[in-house]
């Protein structure tokens, strides 16, 4: 007869507890700032930097949806968490490292442009410590 593994002592804590609080906090005013940035953008110079105003709004997009499912409970917002935390990194690096190699398709910074300098490079660590925090609330089996 096979083992049956031992049922979990402890559930993990929930991602919207401890330093998870902090975490959403600045998410949150990441998501204002972003959504902010990109509405201002967008409706006064779209014309002049189309790709980095637009890239400002999938930015603020990820950072409303990462406050959200951070804040919320269950595996499926666990999810949605991970998986806006990893297109972020994804976005930060990629267009991070575009913002330095080709200088001219971005003639007006977003969020991500150069690893997020002008944003003291949290958007740059901020899904590091977000997919470690939600390493450690993962749900058990």
């Amino acid at each position: 007869m096979p083992e049956r593994e031992p049922e979990p002592t402890a559930a993990p804590p929930a991602t919207a507890s401890g330093p998870g609080r902090v975490l959403i906090a600045v998410y949150a005013i990441f998501a204002v700032g972003a959504t902010s940035r990109a509405a201002a953008q967008i409706a006064t110079r779209f014309d002049e930097a189309p790709v980095p105003y637009a890239l400002s709004a999938l930015a603020a997009v990820v950072y409303v949806l990462a406050t959200l499912a951070l804040a919320k409970r269950g595996v499926g917002w666990w999810r949605v968490a991970v998986t806006a935390c990893a297109f972020e990194m994804t976005g930060v690096l990629v267009i991070g490292t575009a913002s330095l190699l080709l200088p001219d398709a971005f003639p007006d910074a977003t969020v991500w442009s150069n690893y997020g300098m002008g944003y003291l490079f949290i958007p740059l660590v901020l899904p590091v410590f977000g997919l470690l925090w939600l390493r450690r609330t993962a749900p058990r089996r």
